[in-house]
């Protein structure tokens, strides 16, 4: 959700759309979602062995920090003044690991669930590359109507999860 937001954002702030900016955003941000999980995932593994009497509460508590960040900056932090170039490698860099850093927190999570990362970590990273390169689009054409009302939702999806994980290790 936050790569999407930050897609639409970046739509906004492109005047001469073409695919290849899309294209360029979309590979980055797809690119770091996919790979973070994969960091988060090796270092989980060995933690594992130190944590796992309480990992579903980490878990948890990750999820629930996660998402109540998303839906704290969604309602809360305003956007900084959108005069930066998404397009620009540093600039999309910074964007990119900034979107990422949960993804990181995904993949020790799914190191504490024994879940493993390969088949996640592609399908985390295409779903974000696709609905990046929608939502630059359509912030190129439609603005920020929905930008945070999307991280609200995503906050509470990953909320629930957490909720979920919890729910099964103690009952």
């Amino acid at each position: 959700m936050d790569a999407f937001a930050v897609s639409i954002t970046s739509g906004i702030t492109i005047k001469c759309l073409q695919i290849k900016h899309a294209f360029r955003i979309a590979f980055f941000f797809g690119a770091f979602q996919a790979f973070m999980p994969v960091i988060g995932w090796l270092a989980g593994i060995g933690l594992k062995q130190y944590v796992e009497a309480f990992d579903h509460w980490i878990a948890f508590g990750l999820l629930v920090f996660i998402g109540a960040k998303m839906i704290y900056e969604a309602i809360w932090i305003k956007e900084i003044e959108k005069k930066c170039d998404p397009l620009n490698l540093v600039v999309l860099l910074g964007l990119a690991v900034a979107t990422s850093i949960d993804a990181l927190a995904v993949g020790i999570t799914f190191a504490f669930l024994k879940v493993s990362i390969i088949t996640p970590a592609i399908i985390i990273g295409c779903i974000t590359f696709v609905i990046s390169f929608a939502g630059v689009n359509i912030g190129n054409k439609a603005g920020d109507k929905f930008g945070s009302t999307m991280e609200v939702i995503g906050g509470f999806i990953l909320i629930g999860i957490g909720i979920k994980i919890l729910l099964q290790h103690l009952y």
